[in-house]
Formats: structure tokens, sequence, C-alpha cells
């Protein structure tokens, strides 16, 4: 699994970037963030020690569906749910729909921050 790279700049410089990217004038490089937060608070609220260790638990037992995942954790299925959709957001989680479930996959469990 590979090392997911996180950014933390303000708004107004991630956006002059996006924008750059998009006219042309900017490339980004390969070890560059695909990942952007505004703030350390930010992040610290997406992968706190919780969010991480839910992380941990989805790779390893690889649960079918947010309600069994909501079983092996003791955590309501719409708390759960509100996570897990913040995190795939952010691309750390992908959220797989199979027949009649939603399936958690993690991207990623390590991270690499880069404060600008």
């Amino acid at each position: 699994m590979k090392t997911i790279v996180i950014g933390i700049m303000p708004q107004e410089q991630i956006r002059q970037r996006v924008l750059s990217i998009a006219k042309g004038d900017y490339r980004p490089k390969s070890g560059e963030p695909k990942i952007w937060f505004t703030s350390m608070k930010s992040l610290a609220e997406v992968l706190s020690d919780e969010n991480r260790a839910l992380l941990k638990v989805i790779q390893q037992a690889q649960p079918e569906s947010i309600s069994s995942l909501a079983e092996m954790t003791g955590r309501k299925p719409g708390n759960l749910s509100r996570t897990l959709k913040t995190m795939s957001n952010y691309g750390i989680v992908e959220m797989r729909r199979e027949k009649r479930q939603v399936r958690p996959i993690v991207k990623s469990t390590e991270f690499r921050i880069l404060a600008a």
C-alpha cells in the first residue's frame, strides 16, 4: 500500500495552485501532495487517532458493508458513514458499491505530511 502525501496550505494558495494547474502554467511534480488541507486542525480531525485505528480495522478485516464495520468497531452506522464519506472526499477511503451494500476500502494507512 502506497504512502499518501498530504499538504497543508492556506485556502487562497490552494486555489491559486489549482488555477495555475488548470491553465497549464504549472505542472505538479510526482512527489507533491495530491490531498490538501487548509490547517493542521482540519487534518487532525480527519486523521485523528480514532480514525486511523478505523483505517487499520478496515484494512485488516475487509468488511463487506458499513453495517458490518459498525458491528466490528462498536460505532453507530450513521456516525461511521459520515466519517467514511469525509475520508472518501479526501481520497483516503474508497466507497465501493457492491450489490445492495457499500463497502469501504482503504487506499492507504501511511501518510507523509508537508506544511507550506
